[in-house]
């Protein structure tokens, strides 16, 4: 096969060029106060770009402070945000890789602890806040219920992510990832098990995707035309009755007449105790699927761990980019790595040449 059709051949999205198709997958750091970024996420961030991949996305950055998972969230709902996440897009920038960010709403999963003190619910008495879904629904049935959002709060809702892209832009970044998967906002709008709406924005199909379309044009209208715009989604539930795979493709295609450019495709995180299919690659069939029949770019991710099984999937036309996640957290020079598994040269900076000699 064609060499340059592998996992090391340029991928252009509108105006931006990826040096090849190894994406950061956006991972929740936890390590902010107020929604600031960090000398952490400086060091994260800028660590993957010097090890190769051609996208570094910042983690899961909230539009408002109730959006938050935890109190320790990226944050991009004020103004403030913008000098230091600016500081981590420029580096990124000046290492070859494209600075992407990822905005989001937790929904009915905000207000939780720390991954490392538990995750559970924290009560309001306790420093949590209230927060808000699609339906009176918690995640976990012994939670309280969320709010239900009215119309006006979801209008707030989807200005909050037009202008969290905004201020994404002036931080510097250069694609830029709405997120609708994970049992976060706009998956709980998107799946009957989440959603028992009965007004415009649930029951019918239609209706339980009009949320993900309102934020995604609402997005594309502020974000530059030169720019690419992604949407991460989970492809399905794993879960009798739930979201899935069909309704998958059918949002892919509505999506892109809107100017999404790339569907991010994960799966699960709706209900706790889901059944998943786990295994290596397990999520590529989705990206296969939707990148076919909703004729839009894909990105895979889910248990890629091998240079070889990536440059498959980019090669068998199975997706367009690869976005590794746990694969980063244990080496952030995997792209360098691949390269030479690959008969590549790797291309680090300058600085760190003598460790990888030519040929």
């Amino acid at each position: 096969m064609n060499q340059l059709h592998g996992l090391f051949s340029p991928l252009k999205i509108r105006d931006v060029t990826f040096r090849n198709r190894i994406a950061v997958s956006p991972m929740c750091q936890y390590s902010c106060s107020d929604g600031f970024a960090t000398d952490w996420h400086l060091v994260h961030l800028g660590s993957r770009a010097i090890g190769g991949a051609a996208l570094v996305m910042a983690e899961a950055t909230s539009v408002e402070d109730r959006g938050r998972i935890t109190p320790g969230d990226l944050g991009i709902w004020k103004d403030e945000h913008i000098a230091p996440l600016a500081r981590a897009a420029s580096f990124v920038k000046q290492h070859g890789a494209i600075p992407g960010i990822q905005i989001a709403h937790a929904g009915r999963k905000a207000s939780c602890h720390v991954p490392w003190k538990g995750g559970a619910l924290i009560p309001e008495n306790a420093g949590g806040w209230r927060i808000v879904a699609p339906s009176a629904i918690p995640f976990h049935p012994s939670d309280p219920a969320p709010d239900a959002l009215d119309r006006a709060g979801i209008q707030t809702i989807v200005s909050a992510f037009a202008a969290a892209a905004v201020r994404a832009l002036r931080a510097g970044f250069e694609v830029l990832e709405i997120h609708g998967a994970h049992g976060y906002l706009a998956h709980e709008f998107l799946s009957p098990l989440s959603n028992s709406r009965s007004d415009e924005y649930g029951g019918s199909f239609e209706n339980r995707i009009r949320f993900v379309l309102d934020v995604a044009a609402a997005v594309r209208n502020v974000w530059p035309e030169r720019l690419p715009l992604f949407v991460r989604i989970s492809a399905t539930d794993w879960a009798e009755g739930g979201w899935n795979v069909d309704e998958s493709v059918q949002l892919a295609a509505k999506l892109k007449p809107l100017g999404v450019d790339l569907i991010d495709c994960s799966s699960g995180g709706l209900i706790p105790n889901a059944k998943v299919t786990l295994g290596p690659g397990y999520q590529v069939p989705f990206a296969e699927r939707i990148r076919r029949e909703g004729g839009v770019l894909t990105g895979a991710v889910g248990m890629i761990t091998e240079a070889q099984q990536a440059d498959e999937i980019i090669r068998e036309g199975k997706a367009d980019l690869i976005l590794l996640a746990r694969g980063f957290l244990r080496d952030p020079y995997w792209p360098l790595h691949a390269a030479r598994t690959l008969g590549r040269d790797a291309e680090p900076p300058i600085q760190y040449q003598r460790a990888f000699p030519k040929g």
